[in-house]
């Protein structure tokens, strides 16, 4: 068994939910935040036998697509704290970072 761990930008959420539902595939949804541009996320935790790692995998590539976004962060001037300068900054947003990890043991309750 393995254990996905698939880290969704929440544009990308409801398509990946709906494709998973689809499949058979089921799924805990929390919510989570990047750090980088500080946006919502969604982290999904699915839990599959070996042999379906590689179908999971390919419904998150099909459901998750990165693009590109401008963002402008602030940046303070200077040794001062109160002024900010902002600059826009093109960022690649969206996709999915993904984890596979082994199970050594599994309780359902």
């Amino acid at each position: 068994m393995q254990l996905i761990y698939a880290i969704v930008q929440d544009k990308d959420v409801q398509r990946l939910n709906d494709q998973l539902v689809k499949a058979g595939v089921r799924a805990t949804k929390l919510a989570s935040t990047g750090g980088f541009l500080r946006a919502g996320n969604t982290t999904f935790l699915i839990g599959v036998e070996n042999d379906q790692v590689d179908r999971v995998l390919e419904l998150i590539r099909q459901s998750c697509r990165a693009r590109e976004q401008l963002v402008t962060p602030l940046s303070p001037l200077g040794n001062q704290v109160e002024s900010y300068v902002s600059y826009p900054v093109s960022v690649q947003v969206g996709g999915a970072t993904v984890f596979v990890v082994p199970v050594d043991r599994f309780e359902q309750f």
